[in-house]
């Protein structure tokens, strides 16, 4: 088989911090970037620019913290005014740590419900886009209908894994193509039946787009990734199609019923 090479094209873009076009800034990047989107890119997109763009940035003072919550921060030594925006926008809140809440959002399990203050001026916050997988959907049309191209969108995120230090790249929504690739009752290289196996093939794209657009000062809210081997599909995607619920969670479960009494730590055989 020949080898599959894929290729990542950072597209550089003015810093925002106010509502403003998506899709016309997305057109004057290529242009800038002298790059043209073709059939069967995957075009990765900041959640947090998406966001910008909607106009979903909180100004902190404007907040009302209600006594409740305002506990709830001391509890986890927690900025009041941030604890009660996340508590406001989260789906589901499990409990927390100094300093984070760690919630379920738009089937992401992450602090704080995916509010961000850093990329914004001093004093706001960056909500997630209203209604993600929406989102994703109409920028793909519109990039169809303008550009007369088939692509993919992904709305990128950063995630903390479980027990790993550091962030990495995952699909807050996709439009345009399956994120999840089913395995299961294929063969592995030993003719063994696949049993569980299904791969997130957006938030992979995802992790290697983040290589090139950063988390900094980079300024790089846009990715397109080239020669994936991904199918596109005009069939509609949502957050059921890459989510669990969050009691099924093998990392939740385990840690909530599925916790031991007596916790059991293995003993080092050694070599």
């Amino acid at each position: 088989m020949k080898p599959r090479y894929l290729t990542v094209i950072p597209l550089e873009a003015p810093v925002r911090q106010a509502a403003f076009d998506l899709l016309e800034t997305l057109i004057d990047c290529l242009t800038a970037a002298d790059e043209r989107l073709q059939d069967g890119d995957i075009l990765a997109v900041s959640s947090k620019y998406t966001a910008i763009a909607e106009g979903r940035i909180v100004r902190l003072d404007a907040v009302t913290v209600d006594p409740a919550n305002a506990a709830i921060a001391a509890r986890y030594s927690m900025n009041p005014t941030l604890a009660q925006i996340v508590i406001d926008h989260a789906d589901h809140v499990f409990g927390g740590i100094p300093g984070f809440l760690l919630t379920q959002k738009d089937g992401i399990i992450s602090p704080n419900a995916g509010i961000d203050r850093s990329n914004i001026p001093a004093g706001y916050a960056v909500l997630f886009p209203s209604d993600p997988y929406a989102t994703a959907t109409r920028l793909r049309a519109d990039i169809g209908a303008r550009l007369g191209v088939t692509v993919g969108v992904i709305l990128t995120d950063s995630w903390l894994m479980p027990g790993r230090l550091g962030t990495t790249g995952v699909a807050l929504a996709t439009a345009g193509f399956n994120p999840v690739s089913d395995e299961r009752g294929l063969t592995d290289l030993f003719g063994n039946i696949m049993q569980v196996t299904r791969r997130g093939v957006a938030d992979q794209v995802c992790a290697a787009a983040q290589m090139v657009m950063g988390e900094r000062d980079e300024a790089t809210p846009f990715a397109v990734v080239r020669d994936s081997g991904i199918v596109m599909s005009d069939a509609p995607v949502t957050v059921a199609d890459v989510s669990i619920a969050w009691q099924d969670c093998i990392y939740v479960q385990s840690l909530t019923d599925g916790l031991l009494t007596h916790p059991y730590t293995p003993i080092d055989q050694g070599d």
